[in-house]
């Protein structure tokens, strides 16, 4: 289970996440809306363990050693951080994705073989930029989960792409579902689609009530954002 008890993180001006609390269980999608995108995008980043909290705790499994959550977790299309560059094309984006896994654990997995066995051999040759939402969603979700010990997805803004939840949030949902491995999956996004009534939660839930409008207040800070470095295959 992934815990966040009134997890934030200061910017040099403004929050750049203001105080938040959330669990997410194995097993289920959690929606977290937030109206700021630096404030989405810090969320995601704490939450896969790439950036260090100001102040909260987060917890995955009981345990809240950093290496232990970013180890457990996948931060799918982080925009700035590691969403697809546009002048890739999808093979070469396997390529690299793939050469990130610790070889202990890809073994012979090299990209041509990869994406004739995932089905993706269909968009091989184009650009990142040309693929349909719900079919980006697909691949960068398999990619992450082609490491094995990946426990947690943390998918930044995909509504981002599209503005009809239909082209993002089933893909999130099968993940979360799929009995054969139970993932918990955390989504944040600008607001919740009309029809969704699963697990939900809003940046800034835990801001003390004296503190008003510090929650989606004031201007983007994100100059002191620190993205911890994954682990490289050797």
């Amino acid at each position: 289970m992934l815990s966040a008890q009134r997890l934030s993180a200061h910017g040099r001006r403004n929050p750049l996440l203001p105080a938040t609390s959330l669990q997410a269980q194995r097993g289920e999608l959690l929606l977290v809306t937030g109206r700021r995108q630096d404030h989405r995008t810090a969320l995601a980043l704490l939450l896969s363990g790439r950036m260090k909290p100001s102040d909260g705790r987060v917890s995955w499994d009981g345990s809240e050693r950093p290496k232990a959550l970013r180890l457990a977790s996948a931060l799918v299309d982080s925009p700035g951080v590691n969403e697809p560059e546009q002048h890739l094309s999808v093979r070469d984006l396997v390529t690299e994705d793939l050469a990130l896994i610790p070889r202990r654990y890809r073994g012979a997995l090299v990209g041509g073989p990869w994406l004739k066995v995932n089905s993706f051999e269909d968009i091989a040759d184009l650009w990142t930029e040309q693929l349909n939402p719900s079919r980006r969603l697909e691949l960068l979700t398999a990619l992450a989960l082609a490491n094995p010990h990946t426990d947690l997805l943390v998918a930044d803004s995909p509504e981002r792409h599209s503005p009809d939840p239909a082209d993002w949030l089933p893909g999130l949902q099968r993940l979360a579902s799929d009995a054969g491995r139970p993932l918990a999956v955390v989504a944040t996004v600008g607001s919740l689609p009309p029809s969704w009534d699963g697990p939900a939660a809003a940046i800034g839930n835990a801001v003390p009530r004296e503190s008003p409008g510090q929650a989606d207040g004031g201007e983007p800070d994100t100059a002191d954002i620190t993205v911890f470095e994954t682990e490289v295959a050797t």
